[in-house]
């Protein structure tokens, strides 16, 4: 079949004007593909499907998968035998090479670790297609023509706030596209102090924001507050949820679209969010299944335990009926928009910002993921949380990994955690090891910070 980009550009446009009927059609094919070819290619499917019917097109009938099942066979796993885990993992420990291409044909991403487990996973070239196609079916439905002249008139600079110094998604991604567009395009780490954060992006004056979506939050409050002057046309908030509120309160500080869209590092392309607030499946080249606990379908319309999804793209890796540890809701009747797509809720992914006091009073908001990235900078740690138990007290729960020296994980973290605190001006935080382990939430996952109640 020719896939080429103007070909996945048209079918994915075709795909949402012929409705539901056709993209089933879609997915049904492309499963089947997709599982014949793991099959064939990779050892752990092989393995795991030997019973199963030759043609499958209902994920049902596919065991359940995930970070913790795969990782462990991941030279198995990978449809390329040339693909070891050996090389792939001294691509990764080399922040140099984040956006560069792995054997010259993959792209390869990592995450943080929120079930216990870190992912390291490739992306071939095709999958990246797809995710193209799938943004372009999105930015369309976000921007109209009096948009796209307005960003074109301000030169369409592009501010992105990003983890950097590692080999998540959006690293790679901010890294790739300001090679490919230069000085139109202006990188922000999460871990830069807001007031230098504020001074550059006046400087800068971009038509479009993509930060996390609790840099987003703090941004606003500093455009509401006077220090912060830009007029983007379009913000698209990343990585966390929000409450519906803030969405609304970014979206009337800086009077313009806010829209952000519920993915993963495994399928990037999972979803984008429509006006009226439903994150709308791309069901064309996603499976998307709301389970409960026993992986049984959920009714529309109630929370599920988790959810599991499938990438229908991704041939070098394939993420077949995978447990993503995430609550979603889906919509029982049309959306409101028009768009024939799926529409879900998600409840598994929150910002929780933690907010310390100074000795006058005055509240310091830091994000969540400016503790996260450099939690992932420490070796030997397996599971970890930081928990705030006061407005000047962090209190770490710490599971080292297997074999390593759990004092010399604890000095080294507790040293990166205590310059972090100066550099953000915190450097009267207290931080303390606690004698408890980290605790799991009712999905499953792990979370790293866990701001005060």
């Amino acid at each position: 079949m020719n896939e080429s980009m103007l070909w996945l550009l048209r079918d994915t446009r075709k795909a949402k004007k012929q409705g539901m009927k056709a993209i089933k059609e879609r997915q049904r094919a492309r499963l089947a593909d997709i599982v014949a070819f793991a099959r064939a290619n990779s050892p752990y499917y092989r393995e795991l499907y030997k019973d199963l019917p030759e043609r499958i097109e209902d994920t049902v009938l596919l065991p359940v998968t995930s970070k913790k099942k795969l990782m462990p066979r991941f030279n198995d796993w990978c449809t390329d035998q040339d693909v070891t885990f050996e090389k792939v993992s001294a691509f990764v420990d080399n922040p140099e090479l984040i956006g560069e291409r792995f054997l010259d044909k993959y792209t390869i991403t990592t995450t943080s670790g929120t079930t216990g487990t870190r992912g390291i996973f490739l992306l071939d070239d095709r999958s990246l297609s797809v995710a193209s196609s799938i943004a372009f079916r999105m930015m369309s439905s976000w921007l109209g023509a009096w948009d796209v002249v307005r960003i074109v008139a301000g030169g369409a600079r592009m501010a992105m706030v990003n983890a950097m110094g590692g080999h998540f998604a959006s690293a790679v991604a901010a890294t790739r596209l300001r090679q490919k567009r230069g000085k139109t395009v202006q990188v922000f780490p999460v871990n830069m102090p807001l007031s230098e954060m504020v001074e550059e992006l006046n400087r800068f004056r971009p038509v479009l924001v993509a930060p996390y979506a609790s840099m987003g939050a703090l941004l606003a409050s500093e455009q509401e507050a006077g220090r912060l002057h830009i007029k983007p046309v379009l913000m698209v908030l990343s990585a966390e949820g929000l409450p519906a509120r803030e969405y609304d309160r970014i979206a009337k500080v800086f009077k313009t679209k806010v829209r952000h869209s519920y993915a993963a590092t495994e399928v990037p392309f999972l979803s984008y969010v429509c006006e009226h607030g439903w994150q709308h499946v791309n069901s064309d080249w996603v499976v998307l299944e709301a389970v409960d606990a026993n992986y049984q379908p959920v009714p529309s319309g109630e929370w599920s335990h988790t959810v599991l999804v499938s990438n229908l793209a991704n041939r070098i890796q394939p993420i077949l009926r995978y447990d993503l540890g995430d609550s979603v809701l889906l919509r029982p009747d049309p959306c409101p928009c028009g768009n024939p797509l799926p529409a879900i809720r998600v409840q598994g992914r929150t910002a929780d910002m933690l907010t310390f006091l100074t000795d006058n009073g005055k509240p310091i908001t830091v994000p969540p993921l400016v503790f996260v990235t450099l939690i992932d900078r420490v070796p030997g740690i397996d599971i970890i949380q930081i928990v705030q138990t006061t407005p000047t007290n962090l209190r770490v729960r710490l599971q080292p990994a297997a074999g390593a020296d759990s004092n010399l994980v604890w000095q080294t973290l507790y040293t990166e955690i205590r310059r972090l605190l100066i550099e953000q001006k915190l450097g009267y935080v207290t931080v303390e090891r606690a004698e408890e382990p980290p605790e799991q939430s009712p999905g499953g996952k792990f979370r790293k910070v866990i701001p005060l109640s």
